[in-house]
C-alpha cells in the first residue's frame, strides 16, 4: 500500500471538509472512478451510504462525478457495507460504492469501492483510479451523461438474503435479542431480519440524527448493551459498528463476547455439522486462546496482518472460508464476499438453536488468555522498534513467556503510536512486561 496516496486498506476516509474528504475531491474521485471503470466496460454502479449527515453531500458529490463519465448511477440510500456489496452482484452492476467511515465518529466519512462480485477493487484498479486523479476533469457530451435513479426495495432485498442465511428448519422463536445498530447503516434492517424469524427484540441505536452514529452505542462501545440485557434479561445481546460489517455480543449475563470467541463458536459448529472448510484465519491481535481452542479440535489456525482486507487475502490463498478480527470483523465466504455483521450474528444464532446451548454455554470452550495493550506515542521521525534497549526487552519477556504467551510490538496505521501488546497466562505478569518494553519504547523515542 506504500505506493499509494489516497487509498488506504479501507478505500479514501478522512475529516469531512478537509482534502480528500471535500466536495471537489470527492466529485472528481466520482469521475476518475467513472472513467477508469468505463474503459472496462462498465455502463452501471451502486452508490449507498450510511447515516452520517455528510452522507448527503458526499453522494451528491460522486453521483456528479459518476455523471460526468457517463455512468449510471443507482442510489441505495443509507445501506450496510455488506448489503452493498451484496446488492452490487444482485443488481448486475459492475461496481458498488460505500460512503462510510465504519466505527469512527461522524465528523469522518470515507468513499470504498466494491467490484462486481462484491469484493474489494483489486490493486490495479485501485492504482489507475489514483492516476486518472492528476488528469484534468472533463464531461461527456451530453446525450452521453450518466442517469441517476432511486433503488427503493434494496433494504427488503437485502433483508430476504440474510434470511436466507439462516437454516429454514430453525427459529429464533423464544428467545429475546438485544440488537443495537450504533444509529447507524443497519437501523432499518437488523433487528427486521431477527424479529421475522421469530425472535422478540429490543432496539437500541435505531434513531439516527446524522451526528450520533456511533457515540456511546454499538460494537464499539459495549456498556450500554451489556447493561440493557440484563435489565431485560434478554438471552443475548448483538452489536454491530455504523456500518454493519463488525459484530460484538453479549451472553445473558453482559459478558461482552469478542471477534475471537464469535468464530470459535461459528468454527466449532462448522465443524460438528460437517460444514468446515480448511481451517480458520486471524490476526495477529488474535488471542493465544483462540488458537489453543482450534487446535485442541484439530482445526488449522493461520495469523495474517491486522486488517480485515488482510484476512480475506490470507483465506483466498489457503482455499478456506472462515476468518476473523478479535475487533469483530467476521468474514465467512460460505455466506458472503465479505465481513458482515448480520450474517455473523445469524451464523451463532444457528449455532444456539441447533445445539440447544446458551451463548455463554457455547463460548465457554475457549479460554481467552490474559492480553495487555499499551499504546506509546512517538515523534515518527525515529524509529523506536529497532533500538537496542527495545530489542533487548523484547527478548527478555520473549525468553520469559516461551511456549506461554507471546509479545507483538507493531506501529499504528493511523497514528504516531507503537502498540505493545503481552499475553500470557497471567494477568499481573503480563502488565508487568507489557509496561517493562513500554518503558524501553519511551526510553528510544
Amino acid at each position: 500500500m506504500s505506493n499509494r496516496r489516497y487509498f488506504g486498506t479501507d478505500g479514501v476516509r478522512g475529516l469531512v471538509g478537509k482534502y480528500p474528504i471535500s466536495p471537489e475531491f470527492v466529485m472528481k474521485l466520482g469521475y476518475s472512478a467513472g472513467k477508469v471503470l468505463a474503459a472496462q466496460g462498465t455502463k452501471k454502479v451502486l452508490i449507498g451510504k450510511d447515516t452520517r449527515i455528510s452522507g448527503y453531500m458526499l453522494e451528491s458529490a460522486l453521483e456528479a462525478g459518476f455523471s460526468a463519465a457517463g455512468i449510471d448511477i443507482g442510489l441505495l440510500g443509507p445501506m450496510p457495507t455488506p448489503a452493498i456489496a451484496y446488492l452490487t452482484k444482485t443488481f448486475r452492476a459492475e461496481a458498488g460504492i460505500v460512503i462510510s467511515a465504519s466505527h469512527n465518529p461522524y465528523y469522518d466519512n470515507g468513499i470504498k469501492f466494491f467490484s462486481q462480485d462484491g469484493q474489494k477493487l483489486p490493486d490495479e484498479v485501485e492504482l489507475a483510479i489514483e492516476a486518472e486523479l492528476d488528469k484534468e476533469m472533463s464531461c461527456v457530451d451530453s446525450h452521453l451523461l450518466g442517469k441517476a435513479n432511486r433503488i427503493d426495495d434494496a433494504a427488503g432485498r437485502y433483508i430476504e438474503f440474510c434470511k436466507s442465511n439462516f437454516p429454514s428448519q430453525l427459529s429464533l422463536k423464544g428467545l429475546k435479542i438485544v440488537v443495537d445498530c450504533a444509529h447507524g447503516a443497519t437501523y432499518h434492517i437488523a433487528p427486521n431480519v431477527f424479529r421475522e424469524l421469530g425472535a422478540q427484540v429490543i432496539e437500541i441505536g435505531t434513531s439516527p440524527n446524522g451526528t450520533n452514529i456511533n457515540d456511546g452505542c454499538g460494537a464499539t462501545s459495549m456498556d450500554m448493551i451489556s447493561k440493557s440485557v440484563v435489565e431485560h434479561e434478554a438471552d443475548l445481546g448483538i452489536a454491530l459498528d455504523g456500518d454493519g460489517d463488525r459484530l460484538m455480543m453479549v451472553d445473558h449475563t453482559g459478558y461482552v463476547v469478542d471477534g475471537d470467541e464469535i468464530v470459535y463458536v461459528i468454527a466449532c459448529n462448522d465443524l460438528k455439522s460437517g460444514n468446515i472448510r480448511g481451517g480458520v484465519v486471524g490476526t495477529l491481535m488474535s488471542n493465544m486462546g483462540l488458537e489453543i481452542a482450534l487446535a485442541d479440535m484439530g482445526v488449522p489456525f493461520a495469523r495474517s496482518k491486522v486488517g480485515d482486507r488482510y484476512v480475506m487475502e490470507m483465506l483466498v490463498q489457503n482455499g478456506w472460508q472462515l476468518g476473523a478480527e478479535n475487533s469483530g470483523h467476521i468474514i465467512n465466504l460460505k455466506h458472503t464476499s465479505t465481513g458482515d455483521g448480520i450474517i455473523a450474528a445469524l451464523n451463532v444464532l444457528t449455532a444456539i438453536c441447533s445445539s440447544g446451548k446458551t451463548l455463554h454455554e457455547l463460548r465457554q470452550g475457549m479460554s481467552k488468555l490474559p492480553q495487555v495493550l499499551v499504546n506509546v506515542r512517538f515523534s515518527g521521525d525515529s524509529d523506536p522498534l529497532k533500538a537496542e534497549a527495545v530489542v533487548a526487552a523484547v527478548h527478555v519477556v520473549n525468553e520469559k513467556l516461551t511456549g506461554r504467551g507471546r509479545v507483538l510490538l507493531r506501529k499504528s496505521g493511523t497514528e504516531p503510536l507503537i502498540r505493545v501488546m503481552v499475553e500470557g497466562p497471567e494477568l499481573e505478569e503480563v502488565t508487568e512486561l507489557a509496561n517493562n518494553i513500554a518503558d524501553a519504547v519511551k526510553s528510544a523515542c
